[in-house]
């Protein structure tokens, strides 16, 4: 097949593409969708991620920890009532619940009530280690909490951007559509007029294909980012990520100062140092063992029975118990070796968590400064594609340039303006990384 051919051929698919075009565009035409701003995204996710939830169910958890933990200073307390009836047939029997002698072929009725209390009075210092532990344990959910919901925020800020994003690569793809196709009438119009050649149209309209194709491109992509973004939310179908010009304002980043904030402030470093000072309790914890409890115990009960006309008579008692455990088989020991080894692997834990901290800070401030030069270095592509078209087009018209320059022209503006997409969002989806990280918006 010849080279005619093949352009004969690029010019029938070029021409039924418009009509295909509008099809899938009215087959596949939407419902409305909801939109939402980044800040009720952000709340929304907040409430329907399992990420966040979890924390939030670890703060209740360790919280009731704290308070068992302290309520160890406190006496236990119960009370039991009970009643019986006692029958014996035969010779006399005693009966055990009144340790009576009941004669034989008679029954004896009885009801016992008793109010006991214990308390501890020293245990080895392990209580007020337990308390350390519990409320390290419950500074770590809290911090884990902050640190799970500014991850989700970037994940679903990254989400959002990624939404909004695509709407504006499909407004690019739009314009890029309609340049070509001004430029396949232009072509057609000089081919008609005898000052442009066949080949003027026929590259024209495979141009105007490419820019189709890609604009189908962009309609599927822009439907897969905002299902991903009600996935996100907790909705069903697909959602809008509402544009706002405030959230494309370029910050000053103090580096010095944002590396010892989230050195400092950061919820994971939190986390971590609340995880290691939990571990440090828990070791004092498992060392009380070598020393001994003390413990008081008191109790007082009512008691009676039918033959005494149920008159309850009152028993109180009180004890003071000691006992020292010397021997347990190493139990203890291995208890203490357990919690070395968490201590271990949580002060680990911390240090590399904080290098970790470090080194992705460094990335993503190194990358925000690239992407807020990125920013001005695109938007003077832009302008400058956008003159060079507007003149290549002109000296199109008067015959002083081919249609290749028209075209390559075309492809530069059109890439140039996802290069602008593209690097706005780069900034954006950098500054919130960095705002993760540290625990604040910049």
């Amino acid at each position: 097949m010849g080279r005619g051919s093949l352009l004969l051929a690029a010019t029938l698919a070029g021409a039924a593409l418009p009509g295909a075009v509008q099809g899938v565009a009215q087959t596949t035409a939407p419902a409305p969708v909801r939109t939402v701003t980044l800040a009720d995204a952000i709340r929304l996710a907040e409430q329907t991620q399992p990420r966040v939830i979890q924390a939030q169910a670890n703060v209740i958890t360790a919280d009731a920890r704290v308070r068992t933990t302290r309520a160890a200073y406190l006496p236990n307390l119960s009370f039991s009532s009970s009643g019986s009836n006692f029958h014996a047939d035969g010779p006399a029997r005693l009966n055990p619940n009144t340790n009576e002698v009941v004669p034989g072929g008679s029954s004896s009725t009885s009801l016992n009530t008793n109010l006991s209390a214990s308390v501890d009075l020293f245990t080895g210092f392990r209580r007020g280690a337990d308390i350390g532990a519990a409320r390290a344990t419950s500074e770590a959910a809290v911090a884990s909490l902050a640190d799970a919901k500014f991850q989700q925020r970037l994940e679903t800020t990254n989400t959002f951007f990624d939404a909004l994003a695509a709407r504006q690569l499909l407004a690019v793809r739009e314009a890029s559509v309609r340049r070509a196709e001004e430029q396949l009438k232009i072509s057609i119009s000089k081919l008609a007029a005898g000052s442009a050649t066949r080949s003027d149209s026929l590259r024209s309209r495979v141009t105007l294909g490419t820019a189709q194709l890609q604009l189908l491109q962009a309609q599927s992509a822009l439907a897969t980012s905002e299902a991903s973004l009600a996935r996100t939310i907790g909705q069903t179908g697909r959602v809008q990520a509402a544009e706002d010009s405030s959230l494309y304002h370029v910050v000053t980043v103090d580096s010095a100062q944002v590396r010892a904030e989230a050195a400092e402030k950061s919820p994971s470093v939190q986390a971590a140092q609340a995880s290691r000072r939990a571990a440090e309790a828990s070791l004092r914890s498992a060392r009380s063992g070598y020393w001994p409890t003390l413990s008081l115990g008191g109790s007082t009960g009512w008691s009676g029975n039918n033959s005494t006309s149920y008159h309850l008579y009152n028993s109180r008692q009180i004890n003071l118990s000691l006992s020292w455990n010397l021997f347990n088989r190493f139990s203890r020991e291995q208890q203490i070796a357990t919690q070395e080894a968490n201590l271990d692997i949580a002060r680990a834990n911390a240090a590399d968590l904080s290098r970790s901290l470090e080194t992705t800070l460094t990335g993503e401030l190194a990358s925000l400064d690239a992407a807020r030069a990125g920013i001005d270095i695109a938007q003077v592509s832009v302008t400058a594609a956008t003159e060079d078209l507007r003149v290549v087009q002109e000296r199109y018209r008067l015959g002083a340039a081919t249609i290749v320059d028209v075209l390559t022209s075309q492809e530069a503006l059109s890439q140039a303006e996802v290069d602008a997409v593209s690097a706005r969002f780069n900034y954006l989806r950098a500054r919130a990384q960095i705002e993760a990280l540290v625990g604040r918006s910049l």
